[in-house]
Order: C-alpha cells, then sequence, then structure tokens
C-alpha cells in the first residue's frame, strides 16, 4: 500500500508536472486510449472516468473482429467464431476474478448493475417479522436506492420501517469509520441486509469493506457492496474479505464503453446452495445439460448460476480489450500512481485554491480512490459550466459538488496542473 510517506513532496509548477510524467513507469498506457479532442483541435482535460471511462483504441479490432466473424458464420460463430461465443463471457472470468480478488467460481460478466442487483437481493435479503431492515448509506446512488425501496415493498414491508439510512455525523461530509457498527450495535438483529456503495459516488469516500462485513457478520446480516465506484478504481480482495455479494458496472473505471456488460460476485461459501431462492434463466443451467432442454432448473455452482441470458457479445468483447490493458498495467501499479495523482490534486487545491474549494473527500488515501469530490464557495454550478467551456471534462452532482477524478491509466500530473490552473483562472471570473 502506497502512503503518503513515500510520495516526494510536490511542487505548484507546470515543470514539476512534466518531469513527474516523465518519470512515470505507466505513461505509455495513455497512448493506448482515445482522448477527446477540443473544439480547437488540442486534447481535452478528461477528468471523468468515474462517470465513463475512455475508450481504447484496441476496442475497434476486438469488435470488429466479432462483426467479421458474424458476417461471415452467421449463427456457426457460437461454436467457430475466432473466440467463439458460446463461452465467450468465460474469457473474461479469470482477469475479472484477478482485478476483484476473487476465485473465478465467484464471478460473472452478465448484465447491468441494477439488474444484477436485484438478483442478489432475490436470493439475498429473506426477510422475517424480526428481521427486515436493510442498511444503506443515506447518500447511495438512486438506483440503489429504487431497488432496495422496490425489494421491500415486494416483500410487503416498507421504506419507513424497513430501511436504515447512515448519514455523516452533524457537521461532516463522511462517514466515520465507527458509524456502521454503532447501528450495528442498535439495530444489527432487527438487520436483514446491510448494502452500501464501496466508494460512495457522491463524496469519494472508499469505505472499510472487510470491516463491514465482519461487523454485519457478527450480527447475523447478510453484507453486500455496490463496486461501480471501485472496480478499477482501487484494490478490492472479495474473497479474503468475505461478503456474501458484490456487484459493479463496467463503464466506469473500467473503460468497457457506454452501457457496457457489468459484473458479480457471489461467496464461494454460497457456490453450492443451489436451493438459494432465485430467478432463472436458462443460460444459468448446469452446462453439461443445458442443450438437452430439461423441464427442471438445475443452477451452475458459483456466480454462473445466476445468469438469465445468453451475454450481449460485442459488449463482452469492448471489456476484454480494456481488461487486457488491466492485466498488462497491474492494479497495484495503478493504485500506486492513482495515489500520488490524487494526493498531486489534493496538495494543488491547497495551495492554490483553499480560500474557495472544499474538498469533501477523505484526506486518507485509504479512505478514498482517484476521485476527489469538490464544494466550490459561491455559484459551483457557473463554475463547472465555465470549465465545460474550457474544455475541462469533469462532472457536477446535485446540490453542489464537482467530481474530479483523475485516473492512472490515461492522466497525467500535467493534467491535474492544468485543472487547476482553469480552475483557478474561472473562479477569478465568476460574478461576485
Amino acid at each position: 500500500m502506497v502512503t503518503s510517506q513515500d510520495i516526494p513532496a510536490y511542487t505548484n509548477t507546470p515543470d514539476a508536472a512534466l518531469a513527474m510524467d516523465a518519470a512515470d513507469p505507466l505513461a505509455s498506457f495513455r497512448d493506448q486510449f482515445y482522448i477527446p479532442g477540443a473544439k480547437d483541435g488540442q486534447e481535452c482535460i478528461y477528468l471523468c472516468g468515474n462517470s465513463l471511462g475512455l475508450q481504447p483504441k484496441s476496442t475497434h479490432s476486438y469488435v470488429s473482429e466479432e462483426l467479421e466473424d458474424w458476417a461471415k458464420l452467421g449463427v456457426d460463430g457460437h461454436f467457430h467464431a475466432r473466440h467463439p461465443w458460446l463461452p465467450y463471457h468465460e474469457y473474461l472470468t479469470e482477469q475479472t476474478a484477478r482485478l476483484m480478488g476473487a476465485h473465478e467460481v465467484e464471478v460473472v460478466n452478465m448484465n447491468t448493475l441494477t439488474v444484477n442487483l436485484h438478483l442478489m437481493l432475490v436470493s439475498f435479503y429473506r426477510p422475517t417479522p424480526t428481521r427486515h431492515k436493510i442498511l444503506v448509506e443515506a447518500m447511495s446512488f438512486p438506483s440503489d436506492r429504487y431497488a432496495v425501496q422496490s425489494q421491500i415493498r415486494y416483500h410487503g414491508y416498507e421504506p419507513q420501517t424497513s430501511l436504515i439510512e447512515l448519514s455523516p455525523r452533524n457537521g461532516e461530509s463522511t462517514i466515520q469509520c465507527d458509524d456502521v457498527q454503532d447501528v450495528l450495535d442498535q439495530e444489527g438483529d432487527s438487520v436483514a441486509l446491510v448494502l452500501l456503495g464501496a466508494i460512495n459516488y457522491y463524496n469519494g469516500q472508499l469505505m472499510d469493506l472487510a470491516g463491514i462485513t465482519t461487523a454485519g457478520h457478527s450480527k447475523g446480516c447478510v453484507v453486500g457492496f455496490d463496486l461501480a465506484h471501485a472496480a478499477g478504481n482501487v484494490p478490492l480482495e472479495l474473497h479474503d474479505w468475505g461478503p456474501d455479494f458484490a456487484v459493479w458496472c463496467s463503464y466506469k473505471y473500467l473503460n468497457g464503453g457506454p452501457g457496457c456488460v457489468a459484473g458479480c460476485f457471489v461467496h464461494e461459501r454460497h457456490a453450492g446452495h443451489t436451493d438459494l431462492p432465485r430467478f432463472a434463466g436458462w443460460w444459468g443451467h448446469n452446462k453439461d445439460t443445458r442443450f438437452d432442454m430439461p423441464a427442471d432448473y438445475e443452477p451452475i455452482a458459483g456466480a454462473e448460476g445466476w445468469q438469465l441470458s445468453n451475454p450481449s457479445i460485442l459488449p463482452l468483447a469492448s471489456l476484454r480489450a480494456a481488461m487486457d490493458i488491466f492485466d498488462e498495467a497491474e492494479m497495484s501499479r495503478l493504485r500506486a500512481k492513482s495515489v500520488k495523482l490524487t494526493g498531486y490534486l489534493e496538495f494543488l487545491l491547497k495551495e492554490r485554491c483553499s480560500s474557495f474549494v472544499e474538498i469533501l473527500t477523505p484526506l486518507d488515501e485509504a479512505q478514498r480512490g482517484c476521485q476527489l469530490s469538490l464544494r466550490v464557495a459561491g455559484n459551483g454550478r457557473l463554475l463547472f459550466d465555465k470549465l465545460n467551456e474550457r474544455n475541462v471534462i469533469c462532472d457536477w452532482r446535485t446540490p453542489d459538488v464537482i467530481r474530479v477524478a483523475p485516473v492512472p491509466l490515461y492522466n497525467t500530473f500535467h493534467d491535474v496542473y492544468l485543472f487547476v490552473d482553469v480552475l483557478v483562472e474561472e473562479h477569478a471570473q465568476l460574478p461576485l
């Protein structure tokens, strides 16, 4: 784990940023991605990988291969394509398990994040009259909230009495490590499920997933995580940490492309529990007898047993292109650069913007990934719009946050320096 003690003192000059880029062992990976252009033909400053990752240049060839095989082979592509489509999702299993810190039997790429979340809730949210509550963070992403509310109602309960929302303490913007334990000490016997975002989409806080899992299980709760902002951003050790399930999307830090196929983790201890309630589909049936078309459903052991339909090959091909890059770069090296990049952003903001910018994200690098969430004094939305006009691409989250995410695969220290430069210039032009 890289800590601030491992990072040399930063310097507030463009030459220092360029020098750090010149010494960056991962610098060449930027050339493997398309950087969107500005109106004048120059590359934009793209700091929005937390919302949509950039396209690897190799994606075109990976997807084109499948289009060509479809054209040449038709239905025979399922068995005779260069990468036959029937087992195509399995080409990603080893890489996905490695990235998630999981065993291969525990992961599968399928569906989209919220579909996978619902499938997990069908199996793992089993409320009883005495244990029916779900613990979530108050600022969870709306899609998670909607899914949880609908599942609670589906089981005949009401969110007003079955949903516990964990909020930061008064005057604070993030959740303290002890807050989850405190809630579970008070409410744990009535909590059926702990479901938290690994990294909060709004404030960028990275939760203690191992500690939360231990705390939840000690109270008899099922524990699940939404890894939308963690997958491809921070190192994960899902098998060892032991949550019951996790879900993620692949279009953010994983660079799979807009709306790309998502992923799911189910811990190995549930692999043989074929009697777990689930919504079944043909693709999750035992592969040995799938094409015998049996009348009774026999789920595949492990995460694959939650599949419903044959997966979309073109999005899987796009994701495979990106995952090959992750394998080459290695998550430990990406994390080391990420700590330095985000630390440099924090340094420059404190040096040059402390009079008008508040960093909501924890300053402890162990409690964050790439993203810093910035609250700007005055008209933050207008400042965000001005950044956009200058081809600085970050994003806005209501009510008052600009999210900035320097991604180690393709962002540079000079990107970070230029961002702060533009931020200072545009803030100075805002109306009083």
